[in-house]
């Protein structure tokens, strides 16, 4: 690819979203040579459009000794492009299950997210050669057709921002050319030779093998990818349709229904399902675990599969995804409205409900009281709380988040469920959660 090829395919590649009216575009710029020949491109851009408004991010991870060097060539690139610059530091604190590039990738996007200007468009430098490597480190994990996909030319962070690599199908050859050929600094990170790191041992050792041996390697596998991008998606609109039948409003999955479906077509299933509340997706001995609990054991089996961002229970008949809930504390309501621990209103009503306490009774909202008595309204006799959840057929990890309206030690109202008939006034006042 001749250089000026470059500046034509970065053209070619932002040509849909200029046609759209998209206007800002900042480059996450780390002062390596592909993201500041990308600001380079953008700034011939600019000139070429000048409705295009082009400004700059670093990201500060702590993790090189030389990160404060690097910040300081970024901010000059960009004084001497006339390029509104911004820099911010991130914190990577090493969690468990969770490697350090992982982490530092997400603190990067967050980043970059947050200080870019309202509607920007945020471009990323990766090249050709990044999506093989990713591809072949993919592979060496033994990743599905989803994994083998690699990077996405465009991807959307959980704001909704678009993240964009305009040079992907670029070859780091050209772009390191377009560098010499204009006189382009930029700085090596050091890291970047240490072949520890298995993504600089496949770039020094084992891409430049193939490419040699195998005319055209880079660009085959990168057309390979494309088709299984394709391919995913074609299968990601056929589960989405199987998804729809089998989740009710609550986003719960039907057990019976899944159960008509091939293996294969319940994993599949059951990992969209389970995208709609994690990015993290379990082991394949885990997702055969959920499938075997849901499908073959009782029906009456209590089921808890801990993730690392919930719980997988059963109940009725379906799957919930159960995230962790803060624990409720009792308190005594003095006003009309409360807001409670979780940040839910707890909201005060005239209307058909429960006589208004009198003036040596105090009104207090517990939690977890499973063995406090109440007989609720239109129903036979008296019992516990942990009775009529259960008639009520409440989710057990929803019962402890049930506010419990208490007049001193006496249950008037289980808010949303129960009315005490004991105490019931229809000219009275009534709890409500918002």
């Amino acid at each position: 690819m001749h250089t000026s090829a470059i500046y034509q395919q970065l053209k070619k590649s932002l040509n849909s979203y200029i046609e759209q009216g998209n206007t800002a575009y900042t480059v996450a710029l780390s002062g390596g040579v592909d993201s500041v020949v990308l600001l380079h491109l953008m700034c011939t851009l600019k000139a070429d459009n000048p409705a295009i408004n082009v400004s700059a991010i670093y990201v500060h991870h702590g993790l090189s000794q030389y990160a404060d060097d690097w910040q300081r060539f970024c901010k000059n690139v960009c004084i001497e492009l006339n390029v509104p610059f911004e820099a911010a530091k991130v914190v990577i604190e090493q969690q468990s299950r969770t490697s350090l590039e992982a982490q530092a990738r997400d603190a990067r996007y967050k980043a970059l997210d947050e200080l870019s200007p309202q509607g920007s468009i945020i471009l990323l430098g990766q090249h050709l050669n990044d999506q093989v490597e990713t591809f072949l480190l993919r592979l060496k994990r033994g990743s599905g057709l989803k994994g083998l996909g690699a990077m996405h030319q465009a991807r959307l962070l959980q704001s909704g921002r678009v993240c964009f690599r305009p040079l992907l199908n670029v070859a780091r050859s050209d772009i390191e050319a377009f560098a010499v050929q204009f006189s382009i600094n930029h700085i090596t990170d050091d890291s970047n030779t240490d072949e520890s790191f298995d993504r600089n041992f496949l770039r020094s050792k084992i891409v430049p093998v193939l490419a040699e041996r195998f005319n055209g390697f880079e660009q085959c596998t990168a057309r390979s990818i494309e088709l299984l991008q394709q391919q995913q998606t074609l299968l990601d609109e056929y589960t989405q349709l199987d998804l729809n039948k089998c989740i009710n409003e609550h986003q719960a999955l039907c057990i019976n229904q899944i159960s008509e479906y091939s293996a294969a077509r319940i994993a599949n299933i059951v990992r969209a399902w389970l995208a709609l509340f994690t990015l993290v997706m379990p082991s394949l001995k885990q997702l055969e675990q959920i499938i075997n609990q849901a499908i073959y054991a009782k029906n009456d089996t209590q089921m808890r599969i801990d993730l690392l961002n919930g719980q997988i229970r059963r109940h009725q008949g379906y799957l919930y995804f159960v995230t962790p809930s803060e624990v409720l504390t009792d308190i005594e309501m003095n006003h009309s409205q409360l807001k409670l621990a979780d940040g839910r209103l707890l909201i005060k009503s005239i209307g058909c409900g429960v006589r208004p306490p009198r003036s040596n009774e105090q009104v207090i909202v517990r939690f977890n009281c499973n063995s406090a008595r109440i007989k609720p309204l239109k129903k036979p006799g008296s019992n516990t709380v942990k009775h009529w959840f259960k008639d009520a057929k409440i989710a057990p990890w929803l019962r402890g988040n049930v506010p419990l309206i208490f007049y001193n030690d006496e249950l008037v109202q289980v808010v949303g469920y129960f009315i005490s008939a004991k105490h019931n006034d229809e000219n009275g006042i009534f709890w409500e959660c918002k």
